[in-house]
């Protein structure tokens, strides 16, 4: 189990580049068994899952070469079927969470896919009834074997029809729409995700002659084509680390440039960080943090009630950032209620910050209430266990603000997600040793 050791309390200062997306390359790489030809994908962050995942497509046969930093071209026209049925793939796919989304473009291509039940983050309940439901409303036969805990669906051909979604859930969608692109006929998708992250996979497969239309709204038709093509793609820039690096920025009290976040893709992010009192500045499409001395203060609503950030399908805010948002106000002036209203087990990671001198109300397991120090106390250095990649960067910007040092173990979950985490930090004045 790896360790970083952390020397709090130090102000940073330069630039940082965000990593390409990972929730965005979970769902592009999956895609590339759409079709046989070349596809190349460029800004691929170098983090645990994704790597897990090009592994696993390695092991189904898909031809992969290393273009270079970020750069991978892929081929599927040799595909492996057999491999889905090993042992060794139902221990592979199990390890990762973003595996379910291979399931879609198998069973539209091969007539066949299936899936271990997948990992990921003890964050609460994430049931995949969306997308077997969806797979099912396109005609194919569902089968779970629950001794093995291995769901199977299979098809001759899938046929396309109206659904609507359960929940605007964005790794049911993609799974879905990618299932539909070779359908044969119509799908409609109504309360559909419509995440930048989504609406970049439905515009790839438009270039490899997909024809999907209402991309951006929740209401997408598909309607199927006979095969798709190569083509190349680039990943927008990680949204959820923009954010962690707004919320580093601020608790640190340093002067930091975020670059080249696509401006246009970040939605709430910088409203709801400008609602804690921070200082967000445009710069082209950087984003400038200035120091803040003086500390933030939070926003009241209106009627001088108390401010509540809560998470909701795009584009409201992404539930990924509430972790951060909460963290970032511990030393804001003023008090909010974070509302986690996604994920039951996500806000079980602050007994460690009150530990550290936090004032954090736990109200139930979705919500928390936070009375910001303004400063006036830092939080105090101590030994954590990080539970979750986002929870787990949210100890480590604390333990950056904190005075002394902080060790912070099972630091692998902060690499499911976060690119060299260690060597950028330091990079921008950070004591931050990997152990």
């Amino acid at each position: 189990m790896g360790t970083f050791r952390i020397e709090g309390g130090h102000q940073l200062h330069g630039e940082i580049t965000p990593q390409g997306a990972k929730n965005e390359a979970l769902q592009i790489l999956c895609a590339v068994l759409l079709s046989e030809e070349k596809i190349t994908i460029n800004n691929i962050p170098d983090i645990v899952d994704v790597n897990k995942l090009i592994a696993l497509l390695e092991d189904l046969g898909v031809k992969i070469q290393k273009k270079g930093k970020g750069s991978y071209t892929f081929m599927a026209d040799d595909v492996n079927l057999e491999y889905l049925q090993s042992s060794q793939f139902k221990e592979d796919g199990r390890a990762l969470r973003g595996s379910i989304m291979l399931v879609g473009p198998l069973l539209t291509r091969f007539g066949k896919g299936y899936i271990p039940k997948p990992g990921g983050d003890k964050i609460g309940r994430r049931r995949l009834d969306t997308h077997f439901e969806g797979f099912i409303k396109l005609g194919a036969k569902f089968r779970y074997n629950k001794e093995e805990h291995f769901y199977g669906v299979e098809a001759k051909k899938l046929k396309g029809t109206y659904m609507l979604l359960d929940e605007a859930s964005v790794t049911g969608t993609a799974n879905i729409v990618m299932a539909a692109v070779l359908a044969e006929g119509t799908t409609t998708i109504y309360n559909a995700a419509c995440e930048p992250y989504l609406q970049q996979l439905c515009k790839m497969l438009n270039r490899m002659g997909a024809k999907i239309t209402g991309i951006g709204s929740n209401l997408l038709t598909i309607e199927g084509v006979d095969k798709l093509g190569g083509t190349e793609h680039t990943m927008l820039p990680d949204m959820i680390e923009i954010g962690s690096w707004i919320g580093l920025a601020a608790m640190t009290q340093s002067e930091l440039t975020i670059k080249n976040v696509s401006w246009n893709d970040l939605g709430q992010i910088p409203t709801v960080f400008r609602k804690l009192g921070i200082t967000i500045e445009k710069k082209d499409d950087d984003i400038f943090i200035p120091k803040h001395d003086k500390g933030y203060e939070i926003q009241n609503f209106i009627d001088g009630s108390i401010l509540t950030i809560a998470d909701a399908p795009w584009p409201g805010l992404t539930p990924d950032l509430l972790s951060i948002i909460l963290v970032v106000a511990t030393q804001a002036k003023g008090e909010v209620l974070i509302h986690q209203k996604m994920f039951e087990s996500r806000l079980f990671f602050i007994d460690k910050l009150i530990d550290m001198g936090a004032k954090i109300i736990l109200c139930d397991p979705h919500r928390a209430t936070v009375i910001g120090h303004d400063f006036k106390s830092t939080l105090k250095a101590t030994t954590m266990v990080s539970p979750d990649i986002r929870a787990g960067v949210s100890l480590l910007i604390a333990a950056l603000s904190a005075k002394g040092t902080s060790t912070i173990h099972n630091i692998e979950q902060i690499d499911r997600g976060y690119e060299n985490i260690d060597e950028r930090l330091r990079a921008i004045g950070a004591n931050i040793v990997r152990v």
